[in-house]
């Protein structure tokens, strides 16, 4: 057969294939090849193999592994010992196969790259090497004479990996003196011995015992069986889940808020904390490690940094709880989907045997927001509305698709997957809502208005009882929730949320400002019921009793014997641009810091001083100039990798095209750089310029900006200012030309 090699067939393909085989596999673009014989090297390295195969599914491997069985990756083999092995119609998996490099050649010569079997590992399919003594046998009536101990040893080996370990392998017996089931099958010769402790099942056996030599219905992707719902409902469903979501956040953020968690000195958040945070709010561990890993992942809480470090929220919290409901889901959501961490492995062990805690960089996975992308988008291929009625099936259909990526915690990561976005409302009813399509098509406004229309209606009407507590029938207005929260606690929450009013919860509303008669106006315009006269009795009774005992804050004062002098100081103008205030008669306090307060009296024409602790008099001015501190860059996740744009994929075969040209071309007379990079190039104008006067082609060979070493054929229109420019307005700089020579016709 005739054997084509990988570069001469990619110098056949179209620019068109080439740009498409640069795109979808990324690796080979970076630093671009110099022509084609470097694009088919780097193509057919183990490593650039093993990651071109991880988005293949499970029937497009089956074939490159039939390849391999048929010895492809040695000598060209026809399409029809392909098609024998598989059993069924390999024209599309070979299509996907040669797009990608991986196959190449005529359906009477494929070839697959010599380094595809050390991607795909020793045993492909999971068969072992060929036996000839076996070849032209009936190994299903040899099977069928077989006992059970013996046939089970053969199925369990036909599963892969065939080979097994066993001191049965070092005996050499006759099947009369054999005892195991091992020794009577290497006794039979159904068995191959590959050294004193390891036998190895023959391929042919192996393809007798499966009926193929891939087991029946693995080549066919498996069904994921739905529930198709109205696309409202899922909605519906979702929004109650998003709301519950956000209730727990907001208790996570006023609880760290008063009692920030210590950071443990290892990084993260410690058991105990992790157990009071899910007690207090009434939920499982998983829940609360999820909820802790977004807020921090949100920026709502950072590590404080301190010397006893602390997660303490951030100025962001407060923005946060202004915000409209939508908007609070969104930030939510948008940091579940970007977060480079994995919160399902928080409280497993890692290699050394050790709990991973919540918060901890044991838990950083750069990949994650890919993995989740790639599972949301298979639930977004559904028909609008459906559901997976089993995630186990969800992760079979995804092991599928794409058997090799995602290593040892792929299934898991689906499953974790599908429960955080459950719990935040991203998935409902186990699909993806209006709003996830929105946020998965990068439109936040979509998403937003999505939100908003599944999200319950905000009511600005409770029910206040004669037992003093408040019923809210439904999500309440912005406004009406920050009233309520200020007057009120929460005594349970759900679909419908009871407030109680207590002694001590009134009295907080009056720390805040609020009079008592603003309190009487609340109830009364915001109830839907008659409001309680044991209510309107306990907000008077406290408000009496409220505030007859005062504190404030004051960064200075000021005190002077002479009343007449402060007298004078509060007439001034500087009275008033310091907030001066006389709570005594010989002390004025402001709000200001002391320097500042001191140094405007002395430009008014008063003689301040500063006194200490003790009275004596110091000096406060500043000890120099100061910067604030710069604040921390954040840390950028990684996502997939950057797509390579058309152009970018032009240019490429572009130079590849012309370096395959110039690697073809027939060169004369040539002039080399000096040895050691000097700066002599007195040769190589005199060449150029010669080329240039009688309009010949040049080869040369140059060092792009990336130290990558490629060579072009050139017709040169110019020589001068140490540039080389082309007739087709390509500029090569002198000092980067390492050689030239004319181009013989």
């Amino acid at each position: 057969m005739p054997a084509t090699s990988l570069a001469d067939w990619l110098r056949a393909e179209s620019d068109d294939a080439l740009a498409e085989l640069l795109r979808t596999r990324r690796d080979l673009s970076t630093p671009p090849p110099s022509d084609s014989t470097v694009l088919a090297t780097r193509a057919g390295t183990p490593g650039s193999v093993a990651r071109a195969c991880e988005d293949l599914d499970t029937f497009t491997l089956a074939v490159l592994e039939a390849c391999l069985l048929a010895g492809a990756d040695r000598d060209p083999v026809p399409v029809e010992d392909v098609a024998k092995l598989i059993g069924a119609d390999v024209a599309e998996p070979l299509a996907r196969l040669r797009a990608r490099a991986l196959i190449w050649g005529s359906d009477d010569a494929l070839r697959v790259p010599p380094a595809a079997r050390e991607a795909l590992g020793p045993f492909p399919a999971g068969l072992g090497s060929s036996s000839p003594s076996l070849a032209g046998e009936d190994l299903d009536a040899r099977l069928a004479e077989l006992p059970d101990d013996e046939r089970g040893v053969l199925t369990a080996l036909a599963a892969g990996p065939p080979i097994g370990r066993t001191r049965d392998a070092g005996l050499d017996l006759s099947l009369e003196k054999a005892e195991t089931p091992v020794q009577k099958l290497l006794a039979r010769g159904l068995l191959l011995r590959r050294d004193d402790q390891t036998v190895e099942l023959p391929r042919e056996l192996g393809i007798a015992v499966r009926g193929g030599a891939f087991a029946p219905g693995t080549l066919t992707e498996p069904e994921l069986p739905v529930h198709p719902h109205q696309p409202s409902t899922l909605d519906a469903a979702a929004a109650g889940e998003a709301m519950e979501f956000l209730r727990h956040t907001e208790a996570l953020l006023r609880a760290w808020s008063a009692a920030p968690p210590p950071v443990l000195k290892s990084g993260g958040l410690g058991v105990r904390e992790l157990k009071k945070l899910a007690k207090d709010l009434e939920i499982d561990d998983t829940q609360a490690i999820l909820l802790a890993e977004l807020a921090v992942g949100a920026g709502l809480v950072a590590d404080s940094e301190a010397s006893v470090p602390e997660w303490v929220p951030t100025t962001l919290t407060d923005s946060w709880f202004a915000s409209p409901t939508a908007q609070r889901w969104m930030t939510l959501a948008q940091a579940w989907l970007e977060l480079p961490r994995l919160p399902g492995m928080a409280g497993g062990r890692d290699a050394k045997d050790k709990p991973i805690a919540p918060l901890s960089e044991d838990l950083r996975r750069p990949l994650a927001p890919v993995v989740r992308r790639r599972i949301l988008s298979a639930l977004a291929d559904l028909p609008r509305g459906a559901g997976v009625k089993s995630v186990d099936e969800l992760v079979a259909v995804l092991a599928w698709r794409a058997p090799r990526r995602g290593g040892r915690l792929r299934d898991e990561t689906v499953r974790w997957t599908m429960a955080e976005a459950s719990a935040l409302g991203i998935v409902g009813l186990g699909g993806v809502t209006t709003a996830t399509r929105a946020l998965l098509a990068d439109d936040r406004p979509r998403a937003v208005e999505a939100i908003m229309d599944a999200l319950p209606a905000p009511v600005d009407r409770v029910l206040l009882q004669a037992d003093l507590t408040v019923v809210a029938p439904g999500p309440l207005e912005p406004e009406l929730a920050a009233e309520m929260a200020a007057v009120a606690d929460v005594e349970s929450a759900g679909h419908a949320t009871v407030y109680r009013i207590t002694e001590g919860s009134v009295r907080r509303a009056l720390d805040t400002g609020r009079t008592a008669d603003e309190l009487h106006a609340l109830f009364k315009s915001k109830s839907a019921t008659p409001v309680p006269q044991g209510l309107s009795y306990l907000i008077d009774d406290v408000a009496r009793r409220h505030g007859r005992l005062r504190g404030g804050v004051a960064a200075s004062f000021l005190r002077c014997d002479d009343e007449a002098l402060l007298a004078e100081v509060l007439a001034h103008p500087v009275a008033a641009e310091h907030a001066l205030r006389l709570i005594a008669p010989t002390v004025v306090i402001s709000p200001d810091p002391l320097h500042e307060v001191l140094a405007a009296l002395r430009g008014a024409g008063f003689a301040p001083a500063a006194e200490g602790p003790d009275g004596r008099v110091v000096d406060i001015r500043p000890g120099g100039r100061r910067l604030p501190a710069k604040a921390r860059a954040a840390r950028r996740s990684p996502g997939e990798q950057a797509v390579l744009t058309e152009d970018q994929a032009a240019r490429i075969v572009s130079n590849l095209r012309a370096g395959d040209a110039a690697s073809a071309r027939r060169r004369g007379s040539a002039v080399r750089a000096p040895v050691g990079g000097g700066a002599d190039t007195s040769a190589t104008l005199e060449l150029l310029s010669r080329a240039t006067l009688e309009r010949r082609e040049v080869w040369i060979g140059f060092v792009d900006s990336r130290g990558t070493a490629s060579q072009r054929v050139v017709r040169p229109v110019r020589v001068g200012g140490g540039v080389l420019e082309g007739e087709n307005n390509e500029r090569y700089s002198l000092h980067r030309i390492t050689s030239a020579a004319l181009v013989e016709d």
